[in-house]
């Protein structure tokens, strides 16, 4: 990749305002919100969806309802939709070389780790896999190549899922990786892993895994641009309950906004 000057100042730039506003929400607190009323926000947002895909921070869900911030949190969405879905991704099979649908951990937050002892099903991509309790399939995808345009995450786009994010301090996308995928960012590029796949209950068996990789590792989103670009098209709708945020929008309408900036701007998601 050619270095561009005014690019690479504007991406290292990026990444330490990204460390800033890091350490700067880090200190943030929540304080206890009523029940009742994220009840009623989830509600509204369920109805005419079946399916929802989450990006969780149990810590703060724990701050604001004083209970068990998995059980909780697992029984409202369940409550309110047919199947939740949530990211179980397992990038260490790159080092690893082993990808076991039922043992490995999920290596992004506590709350995947948890909901992979109640997931129904796991799509057998060994790096950037799903987990889903409910109805919802991935059986006609491609699942060895995580960003093609038959694979798992395009479907998700396809049936414009809706995304909530709870207990985050901004907006957490896992598809954006996909999108930088699909529209050709310069950046990212494709590597295949070798390894194996095990099962429940099957044995070991010799797979491929490809996946978009960044170039370099110190590629950052900036997240409050993104958020603040999703809200004013309209497409995100936020709330901060007593310091809890709570996101919603739906992987279409990401996808048209984000589509956009990244034709006009290659590099729109890691710059300022």
């Amino acid at each position: 990749m050619r270095s561009d000057p005014l690019r690479t100042t504007s991406w290292a730039a990026n990444l330490i305002k990204h460390q800033v506003l890091k350490q700067r929400n880090q200190r943030r607190s929540v304080s206890t919100v009523s029940e009742s009323t994220f009840e009623e926000i989830l509600r509204t947002h369920a109805s005419g969806e079946n399916q929802v895909f989450l990006h969780v921070g149990l810590s703060d869900i724990k701050s604001a309802f004083d209970t068990n911030p998995y059980e909780f949190l697992l029984s409202k969405v369940e409550a309110n939709f047919e199947s939740v879905l949530a990211p179980g991704f397992t990038d260490y099979f790159k080092m690893s070389g082993v990808y076991h649908k039922k043992h490995s951990r999920p290596k992004h937050g506590m709350f995947s780790k948890l909901f992979l002892r109640d997931a129904e099903y796991r799509t057998d991509d060994a790096i950037k896999s799903i987990l889903v309790d409910g109805p919802y399939r991935f059986e006609e995808c491609v699942h060895d190549d995580s960003y093609h345009p038959d694979g798992c995450f395009a479907k998700l786009v396809d049936d414009d899922v809706l995304v909530m994010d709870v207990g985050v301090p901004w907006i957490t996308c896992s598809h954006l990786h996909y999108f930088e995928h699909e529209f050709d960012v310069p950046y990212m590029t494709d590597r295949t892993y070798e390894g194996v796949q095990c099962g429940p209950e099957s044995a070991c068996e010799p797979i491929s895994q490809t996946c978009g990789q960044y170039v370099s590792k110190y590629y950052s989103w900036n997240k409050p641009k993104i958020q603040r670009e999703l809200a004013d098209a309209g497409v995100l709708e936020a709330y901060d309950l007593n310091g809890l945020q709570v996101l919603f929008f739906t992987l279409g309408d990401v996808e048209d906004v984000i589509g956009d900036k990244l034709r006009d701007d290659p590099y729109y998601l890691v710059t300022l």
